[in-house]
């Protein structure tokens, strides 16, 4: 390895171990992430010093070319400062790529998260190509090149027509060496996320950026443990609705709350599409704890029983403290289900909530 790609790896081993040791910083504080692609999301590190040149105080000499008289200063920029000089460093922000999955491997560390056991492997097989020796027959594209020069070069040095001096080696078709593959079956197992979120009138902005920021760190963890991965959304007020994930976001609405339009949702969503031999079925319910009376909160504790508690690896329950919401539901929650497993609940009173939260959901490893 060359001496500068040793120190490029020094240097982002030093950022990530930042990264690690503020984690709890970035899993809180959702405007911290930055933009985030199909597989890398890019973190500002503040307080780098970032590498750059100095002009050495011992030779000032140089020669310049030009317009300009001599002491007129340079490279002041078109937009002059504003205010008094200042004395004191300027803040340094470095943009690092991390991967996804080392992302979810720093979390899975940190908040001790033990590796999810999903069922339904047995059920889906994804039939992949594995290659797994070398032959003298296949196709070009599969041509082994290193194999083929190795028996050319042998061939040619044992009939004496190699030349060290004019080092030509041509193959001739007895040297060809070609990759050979067997298809080889693998388990898979299959997941859905199903996130469902109150956007009554008490859900502001406040809530909604507690809940994008919670269910970035549960896709990311998620993700890491399933190779195959689904995710829905759903919101309510008085009624319930698939959306994109923009929309799900960034919706308020007004009006009442009637949490039972959503999971009779969910459930007609995993009885059409979702066989629970198959799917490892998660879902995570978001909402200030409001609803429209007792009645609708019987209706919630039946679905829950009788249809969404048996199909779910998990159904996590976060209550986001409003002003406006009453926060009963979780109440209700603990009194008539106090014993499903399936059932976690998590009281979420602002962002720094959100750390403790992401434990007590994906703690128990389902």
């Amino acid at each position: 390895m060359k001496r500068i790609d040793q120190d490029v790896s020094r240097f982002r081993d030093i950022i990530r171990g930042r990264v690690k040791k503020d984690l709890k910083k970035y899993i809180t504080r959702g405007e911290m992430l930055g933009k985030k692609g199909k597989d890398f999301v890019s973190i500002p590190i503040d307080q780098i010093n970032i590498p750059h040149f100095r002009l050495s105080s011992r030779k000032m000499g140089g020669v310049g070319q030009g317009e300009g008289d001599v002491g007129q200063p340079v490279g002041s920029g078109d937009d002059a400062g504003v205010g008094p000089a200042g004395d004191a460093p300027g803040r340094h922000i470095l943009e690092v790529d991390i991967s996804l999955d080392e992302l979810a491997e720093m979390l899975g560390n940190e908040l001790e998260l033990p590796n999810i056991e999903p069922k339904g492997k047995k059920n889906i097989t994804a039939h992949k190509d594995k290659y797994t020796g070398v032959s003298d027959a296949g196709p070009e594209s599969l041509r082994h090149f290193k194999r083929t020069y190795k028996r050319a070069l042998r061939r040619q040095i044992a009939s004496q027509a190699y030349n060290p001096d004019n080092p030509i080696i041509i193959p001739i078709r007895e040297d060809k060496r070609y990759r050979t593959w067997k298809v080889t079956s693998e388990p898979e197992s299959n997941a859905v996320i199903i996130y469902m979120m109150d956007v009554s009138g008490s859900m502001g902005d406040e809530q909604k950026e507690i809940v994008r920021t919670e269910s970035f760190w549960i896709d990311t963890w998620l993700n890491y443990q399933y190779e195959n991965i689904e995710t829905r959304y759903l919101i309510h007020d008085a009624l319930a609705r698939e959306v994109d994930k923009e929309t799900f976001y960034h919706t308020r609405e007004s009006g009442g709350t009637i949490i039972s339009s959503a999971y009779k949702l969910a459930a007609s969503m995993i009885k059409q599409e979702y066989a629970t031999s198959e799917w490892n079925i998660y879902l995570f319910h978001f909402s200030d704890g409001d609803n429209w009376g007792e009645i609708d909160t019987d209706e919630c504790i039946l679905l829950l029983k009788d249809e969404l508690l048996p199909s779910a690896n998990l159904f996590c329950y976060g209550q986001v403290e409003s002003p406006y919401g009453s926060g009963q539901f979780i109440k209700d929650l603990e009194d008539y289900l106090p014993e499903e497993e399936a059932l976690i609940l998590s009281e979420i009173p602002d962002k720094e909530g959100i750390y403790d939260s992401i434990k007590e959901f994906l703690g128990k490893g389902k």
